[in-house]
C-alpha cells in the first residue's frame, strides 16, 4: 500500500502563488511517477500535471507555463508551485502517484488540499 499525504492549500488572491507538497510513504519503491490532479465543485477531477523519477513531466494545458512540478531530493516528495493563480484554478487539489504514466490518477490518491483563488 501507498499513503500520499498533501499540504500547502489555502486561500491566495489571484495574480498569487502557492506551493503543494506531496509526500508518500509506504511501497513507493516501484512507484515511478506522481502527479496532481485537481477537483473543483460540480467538476470532473482533471490532471494538473506529472513527473517521472527521471524527471520527465507532464502538464495540463491550463497548468503550462503558470504552475512547475518538482521532485524533492528524495524518491518520495512532490511539489506543484503554482503562480498567476486565477479563481478558476480553485479546487480541491489531490496527489497520487503510480508505476507508469498509465496507473497515475488510477490507484493511489491523497486526502487533498484546498486552494482558494479570491478575484
Amino acid at each position: 500500500q501507498v499513503q500520499l499525504e498533501e499540504s500547502g492549500g489555502g486561500l491566495v488572491q489571484a495574480g498569487g502563488s502557492l506551493r503543494l507538497s506531496c509526500v508518500a510513504s509506504g511501497s513507493i519503491f516501484s512507484m515511478n511517477v506522481m502527479g496532481w490532479y485537481r477537483q473543483a465543485p460540480g467538476k470532473q477531477r482533471e490532471f494538473v500535471a506529472g513527473i517521472t523519477s527521471g524527471t520527465n513531466k507532464r502538464y495540463a494545458v491550463s497548468a503550462a507555463g503558470r504552475f512547475s512540478i518538482s521532485r524533492g531530493n528524495i524518491k518520495n516528495t512532490v511539489y506543484l508551485q503554482m503562480n498567476s493563480l486565477k479563481p478558476e484554478d480553485t479546487a480541491v487539489y489531490y496527489c497520487s502517484t503510480g508505476t507508469d504514466w498509465s496507473r497515475l490518477g488510477t490507484d493511489y490518491w491523497g486526502q487533498g488540499t484546498q486552494v482558494t483563488v479570491s478575484s
